[in-house]
């Protein structure tokens, strides 16, 4: 072995490659048991126009990291990578240019693929799966079946977002500001007729799940949050004149302070009161307003206090019979709860500002603030001894006891049950677009719901020749005869909505375990060996989106025997951002400031970008690009390959100068990329480095230390590990190991004070005794001089962390 060559990327990068993909490195043998199994997955991307941005390699680069450590630590390792290749972009493509989306799709999908390749990722590329491929949206639509078979899967009239513009129905994670996600087109509210997946069903068993799961708290937090569990007690009201609606109160004990109830506007109740509303045209007109707000104007973002009585209807306080007026107010939703809320000015803030807005009296019903100017809330009331007032017989009761007493006599007087009420809402399962899975279900003449046949699976998207739907009809309308059904003597009409795109994704890591199984959606064997998923990385964007779906999905299939696992990602990591160099986000809005992963590889390699992206810090913390960074990257690895890829520096046996060293960067870096600190095992790396190019190295600590390096950079791994006589590829080569021993240290420097002040420091032994450290740290120049004319009252040694000397 000789140093015959300079470091060339262009070179040996593409050679590689190549060898791994004829070779098939990488691929994993599923049914192979007789290893532990460890599966690591990254969030697949969507396969847009634009390809890479510099941003997406960082989370890659980490799982295959860790995939390359497992796969040498003797795991079978499961790597793969996929597209969520359903979406709005291709079908927007196809309305301007009349082409189908799929060959737009499939395209992006090969120069993804191809950049990923060039980055050196080991993925399994015999597993990929892509979203939009009928193989895999035939079981897309089957898991939609079975939820229809169980209940969950409902075709409802509700209450939308709905946006002209793109002229389909919008999920509340899609709504930005009261706009579209994608393109900031307005959305409104309107009643359509939807298909929605009931995820509040499985809102106890998500909140449980998340105690078991090593996910960031902050994302737990978030998913617990948006579930938002309250319980309560549901009572219901009569109205005056017939009819009567329900409340949901986590304060029953207020139930005496009620002044004012607030119905929705858009809600069942209030249609049916408006023949006996006396101000008809002014509750209208509110009405109209509201429909053009969206749930999160109407709520978190609701800075007024706007609102309309309804003039001639009220209804009874059933716990002690007095009159009380209703308003309708767009605080209130339809879709949330019963749709109607008791107000207790005294004792909620918002309905306080309400009622000072619509002069509106109060009650104060528990003591120990004055609520004249600001209402006295369960936060300042609860726990603290608090008791009620004005509320007859319950008078005099603290908080606590009132609640039970309360809610007794209204559970005797049969109209009042304790119940538990959520935040989380139906999901909305249907899409007025045509890029989409196509939901598998007819509606009959008799105006029965008909869903396939397990053979008629799956439903295919047909072509069409205009992509855009018309007057709020989904694209599908325009496919005359594929909507129009007759088999087996069953005769109707296709639902022309697809599904959101958030549909495969909810379930895709089942199916790269098994992607070429058109039996079954995965072979039970298999699921039960490879899951949970060991590592999930991806971005913190998805906490309520993608990762809620993908648990609801994964449970729902749990209590159907089908998944081993209740969850279906063991540990959840979320990467930082790479900014452009001047901290703003890479992405389409601002495209100037985007970083192209390939003209890096093609100006410094692969292995630069990989390293240098994973030395800039943290992998959850957000950094900005430094080109002098890639700089500095390139240098190691130039350095790297100038030493080691001379013979004469490399010797036989082991031990010597870099014995230590070497043994506490294998512990070092063993640990850190166990823990993902990627950065702190490339800065020991250096350490090692800076150290071995002033000595002979070992063959057995150079070959252990290319090893290491391969998972980060595995291009000039392989090509100087076969340049040190190996055949195999290094990728199955055995992790190296350290002795604890050997990377103790001999010599520790501690700090010397005079009088607490530290005055200088002294190298000692690790087993030097007492006196010795006391003798020579007082001839430590600093301290010496720092106890001229001074008499020592007293030494204080800690061993091996400090020496202090008091003198007067």
């Amino acid at each position: 072995m000789a140093n015959t060559t300079n470091y060339n990327p262009k070179s040996i990068e593409p050679k590689w490659q190549k060898y791994w993909e004829e070779n098939k490195t990488f691929a994993t043998d599923v049914w192979d048991f007789s290893k532990p199994k460890f599966y690591a997955l990254d969030m697949f991307p969507y396969p847009s126009g634009v390809g890479l941005h510099a941003g997406h390699p960082e989370g890659y680069t980490a799982t295959d990291i860790i995939s390359r450590m497992k796969r040498m630590q003797g795991y079978n390792v499961l790597h793969p990578m996929g597209y969520d290749s359903f979406g709005l972009p291709a079908e927007q493509y196809a309305v301007q240019t009349g082409n189908h989306p799929n060959g737009f799709t499939q395209k992006n999908i090969k120069t993804f693929t191809g950049q990923l390749k060039e980055l050196g990722f080991d993925y399994d590329w015999d597993k990929l799966i892509a979203t939009s491929d009928p193989s895999f949206y035939k079981w897309t639509q089957w898991i939609f079946k079975q939820l229809y078979k169980e209940g969950y899967a409902k075709y409802i009239d509700m209450p939308v977002n709905w946006c002209e513009e793109l002229g389909t129905v919008l999920s509340n994670d899609e709504v930005i500001d009261g706009k579209s996600e994608r393109g900031g087109y307005p959305v409104v509210r309107k009643n359509m007729k939807q298909w929605v997946i009931d995820q509040v069903a499985f809102a106890d068993k998500l909140l449980e799940g998340l105690d078991e799961i090593d996910w960031p708290e902050s994302t737990k937090e978030m998913q617990r949050h948006w579930i938002g569990k309250s319980e309560g007690v549901e009572v219901k009201f009569q109205i005056v004149g017939g009819g009567e609606f329900s409340i949901f109160t986590t304060c029953i004990e207020t139930i005496y302070g009620i002044t004012f109830m607030v119905l929705a506007p858009d809600g069942d109740i209030v249609k049916s009161l408006l023949p006996r509303v006396k101000n008809l045209e002014e509750v209208q007109a509110y009405i109209d307003e509201t429909l053009k707000k969206n749930d999160m104007d109407r709520t978190e973002l609701n800075k007024t206090k706007s609102g309309c009585p309804l003039e001639g209807v009220t209804c009874i306080n059933p716990v002690n019979g007095k009159e009380v007026p209703l308003f309708i107010g767009d605080f209130v939703l339809a879709s949330y709860g019963t749709g109607a809320v008791m107000a207790v000015p005294s004792h909620d803030q918002r309905d306080f500002e309400y009622a000072i807005a619509h002069n509106i009296p109060m009650i104060q019903v528990i003591e120990g603030a004055d609520v004249s100017e600001h209402a006295f809330e369960k936060q300042d009331y609860l726990g603290k001894g608090c008791k009620l007032i004005n509320s007859e017989e319950f008078t005099g009761l603290t908080v606590e006891e009132a609640k039970e007493a309360i809610t007794s006599k209204l559970e005797k007087m049969g109209v009042a049950k304790r119940t538990a009420n959520y935040h989380f809402r139906e999901w909305i399962f249907a899409r007025q677009r045509y890029w989409g899975e196509p939901v598998p279900v007819v509606y009959l003449e008799d105006g029965q719901i008909h869903v396939l046949d397990d053979d008629e699976l799956p439903l295919l998207l047909p072509e069409l020749e205009d992509y855009k739907g018309k007057n709020g009809q989904a694209p599908l309308e325009n496919a005359t005869e594929w909507k129009m059904y007759d088999h087996n003597g069953i005769k109707g009409k296709r639902e022309t909505s697809t599904m959101p795109g958030s549909a495969g994704s909810s379930w895709y890591y089942m199916r790269y375990i098994d992607p070429k199984n058109d039996k079954e959606l995965c072979d039970p064997e298999l699921l039960k060996h490879w899951l949970p998923v060991d590592l999930y990385i991806g971005g913190p964007e998805h906490a309520v989106g993608h990762l809620m779906y993908a648990r609801i999905w994964n449970r729902f299939l749990y209590d159907q025997g089908i998944s081993p696992v209740k969850e279906p990602f063991k540990k959840l990591v979320h990467q930082g951002m790479i900014l452009g160099s001047n901290g703003i986000k890479m992405g389409k809005r601002f495209p100037e400031f985007v970083v192209n992963p390939s003209d890096i590889v093609r100006d410094y390699g692969a292995d630069t970008l990989r390293l240098y992206e994973m030395f800039m810090g943290p992998l959850e913390a957000s950094k900005p690009w430094s080109n002098d960074g890639v700089e500095g990257a390139r240098r190691f690895l130039n350095k790297v390959w100038n030493y080691f890829s001379v013979e004469e520096n490399l010797i036989d046996g082991e031990g010597g100068a870099l014995e230590k060293v070497y043994h506490k960067t294998v512990k070092k870096v063993t640990s850190d990329f166990e823990t993902l600190g990627f950065n702190t095992a490339i800065s020991q790396m250096m350490i090692f480095m800076n150290a071995a190019v002033k000595e002979k190295c070992p063959l057995v600590y150079a070959e252990g230390f290319i090893k290491m390096l391969s998972c980060i950079c595995p291009h000039i791994g392989e090509e100087l590990w076969q340049m040190l006589g190996h055949e195999e590829t290094i990728a199955y080569a055995a992790w190296p190991t350290f002795d604890e021993e050997k990377c103790k240290d001999d010599t520790i420097e501690i700090g010397v004070q005079v009088n607490g002040k530290v005055r200088g420091t002294l190298e000692i032994a690790v087993d030097e005794d007492e006196a010795s450290v006391k003798a020579r740290g007082k001839e430590v120049a600093g301290v010496a001089k720092a106890l001229e004319g001074k008499n020592i009252i007293k030494e204080i040694y800690v061993k091996g962390k400090i020496f202090n000397i008091v003198a007067k």
